[in-house]
């Protein structure tokens, strides 16, 4: 449905969801977990809900200093995070428009502004919460703030960031940041600049690890050519080599605030970690985008053994609150 209003967000309240709308994109919350589709100029961006992440696979050095044995909640939290409570504001004013309040709309309903914030709780001994707020406006533009609420009874933290789960692999993307690999203890010969990734690349190792984080990054840019759909009974992807190319599209990630590190993969933290040669990993069929406000140095000055310096660490303390802008590519 287009928008009633181009200078406002055209809203719809469903029963579990709220559907916000403009030119040019389509936007699904589920009140149950998070945005669960983000459709730009008709192309999905969302395999799976956006939510926060604390892990990422170990690496040679995080398992010679026992990283994974003393952050290893940390793992469980990363796959199982229950969303335990849902905020929403149309323009300044707070509600939740569930069933049967959301009957008395009848469809043409418009915003200048939404904020939706969702409160996950982690399942580590002890817990402690997350809330992720996100801010729409009527172009398009999806500010995210992540704030992790610490407790000094949790073990350090590998990373803290959002994680992205896109439906097809993408064939690259482009950034503003530094050079090459760099993680928070490895990042003194990054080159700043802007630089073109052709596809998504894993670093070989004979062991698959953590690989490709890019630290103080201004904005990245992902681009796709292949889209999923699940009309029918099977489920296809059009834009391979039988079928006739589609047209590159992409999505925009930029700071907010402050600069950000990610990484973009075609496998999750557990994928990796779950894969002892390179030959055990799945095929990749996915797009996945770390946006991380908190990144754990890698260490390893005594051929990957010694413990990452205190700078380079991740108090699961503090307080940590980060905040990133999505944003469809326009004229690119």
């Amino acid at each position: 449905m287009a928008n009633m209003n181009n200078t406002k967000l055209h809203v719809v309240y469903g029963d579990a969801t709220l559907g916000l709308h403009g030119e040019g994109f389509d936007y699904i919350f589920s009140y149950g977990g998070g945005p669960e589709s983000i459709v730009i100029d008709g192309k999905e961006w969302l395999y799976r809900t956006l939510k926060p992440t604390f892990w990422r696979a170990t690496t040679d050095n995080d398992r010679g200093n026992r990283l994974h044995m003393r952050s290893g909640m940390w793992l469980s939290a990363d796959m199982f995070l229950p969303c335990r409570g849902v905020k929403v504001c149309i323009d300044g004013n707070e509600e939740l428009p569930k069933a049967p309040m959301n009957n008395q709309f009848v469809g043409n309903e418009t915003a200048e502004n939404v904020s939706i914030t969702f409160t996950y709780i982690t399942i580590t001994v002890p817990e402690t919460k997350v809330e992720v707020t996100y801010d729409i406006t009527p172009d398009g533009k999806m500010v995210v703030t992540a704030h992790y609420f610490g407790n000094e009874k949790l073990p350090e933290l590998p990373v803290f960031g959002m994680r992205f789960i896109m439906p097809t692999k993408a064939d690259g993307f482009t950034y503003e940041g530094l050079s090459g690999e760099t993680y928070p203890d490895r990042m003194a010969g990054g080159i700043p600049g802007i630089y073109e990734v052709e596809g998504l690349p894993v670093t070989k190792y004979v062991v698959p690890q953590d690989c490709g984080v890019h630290m103080d990054t201004e904005w990245v840019k992902i681009y796709r050519s292949r889209v999923q759909s699940n009309v029918g009974r099977d489920i296809k992807v059009y834009g391979t080599k039988e079928d006739k190319p589609l047209d590159r599209f992409g999505i925009q990630i930029s700071a907010h605030n402050e600069k950000f590190a990610f990484s973009c993969l075609p496998y999750i933290a557990e994928e990796l970690e779950n894969a002892t040669h390179q030959e055990a990993l799945p095929p990749a069929r996915r797009t996945v985008l770390c946006v991380l406000g908190r990144v754990r140095g890698v260490g390893g000055f005594d051929s990957w053994g010694a413990d990452v310096e205190d700078a380079y660490r991740i108090s699961a303390a503090e307080d940590i609150t980060f905040s990133f802008a999505i944003s469809p590519i326009k004229n690119d």
